[in-house]
């Protein structure tokens, strides 16, 4: 049974979660890819505010298709997270408590997931046309010069994620890799 979590994620939440559990997010979150990570990370390096308040907040790798008409935004599949990693740690420092998108982190992503009391959750790549079904709104709030990339503010209904990595060391990559060696002998 799929856990039911509220956006903005709170230290309670973010607690009771452990890698591996299937949940559904509903709540507004934001939407950053490479090229605005690289901006944020510029503000926090020269002292300056970011476009929105990172406290709380889960951030989803992702860079939408254009909407097509009816829909709030084309598909919303996960972009590789790895790509955001040298950045992730900035802004986990920051207050950013959670994150999605598809693939393993680095072990310095890992450890500030553990020591600022973060998540890490996957959604399923290949499913951008479902996932789009769960977002409600979607608003660039900043740099839409990077089209694609740009920082959106997105309303998400029952988005399906799975933690992967959680404030206990927990990894369901190297978790799941080491059943299936057990499996394997």
């Amino acid at each position: 049974m799929p856990v039911k979590v509220n956006l903005p994620l709170r230290a309670e939440a973010v607690s009771k979660l452990k890698s591996g559990d299937s949940v559904l997010l509903s709540g507004p979150m934001y939407v950053a890819r490479d090229a605005a990570h690289r901006r944020m990370k510029e503000l926090l390096d020269n002292n300056e505010q970011l476009p929105f308040n990172i406290e709380g907040q889960t951030i989803y790798y992702m860079g939408p298709t254009p909407a097509p008409p009816g829909r709030v935004i084309g598909s919303a599949g996960p972009t590789t997270s790895g790509r955001m990693d040298s950045y992730a740690p900035l802004l986990i420092s920051h207050g950013l408590k959670g994150m999605v998108g598809k693939g393993m982190r680095s072990q310095a992503v890992k450890d500030a997931i553990i020591r600022y009391k973060a998540v890490y959750f996957a959604a399923t790549g290949g499913a951008g046309a479902l996932i789009s079904c769960s977002i409600k709104q979607a608003e660039v709030v900043a740099w839409e010069d990077l089209g694609a990339e740009a920082v959106r503010k997105i309303v998400v209904e029952n988005f399906p994620v799975v933690v992967i990595n959680d404030v206990y060391g927990g990894d369901l990559y190297r978790e799941g890799k080491a059943a299936w060696k057990v499996i394997e002998k």
